[in-house]
């Protein structure tokens, strides 16, 4: 596992997110959901570093979706959709974005709740 990734069960601060992103990107960190365990990875190099650490979690790969998450945006606008590991034929979903509008709703509140201020 890489070592700057974090599994995140519970609450994450917007200060930690910060930190986590000034090693890698600055401006924002990678990320990926479980929407199912209600769970996210963080702080890796690439979404499937992220996705792979889940998976030995016992994730389910259906439920995993990647994301970015810019910390200086605003809540309604920090979620960007937009990772490799997002395209999935066999789930309808043909483009790095997450093309379910109730799959991005369940991200964004699962997000918004887990990142404190």
């Amino acid at each position: 596992m890489e070592p700057d990734i974090v599994v995140i069960t519970d609450k994450i601060t917007k200060k930690e997110i910060v930190d986590l992103a000034k090693k890698r990107f600055g401006d924002m960190v990678k990320g990926v959901v479980d929407i199912s365990k209600e769970i996210m990875a963080l702080g890796g190099e690439l979404h499937a570093d992220e996705e792979q650490v889940l998976l030995d979690r016992g994730s389910s790969q259906k439920d995993l979706w990647g994301i970015n998450i810019y910390h200086a945006m605003s809540r309604g606008d920090w979620v960007e959709f937009d990772s490799m590991i997002n395209i999935r034929p066999s789930q309808g979903n043909r483009s790095r974005s997450v093309e379910n509008e109730e799959i991005r709703k369940k991200i964004v509140v699962l997000v918004d709740r887990m990142i404190t201020d």
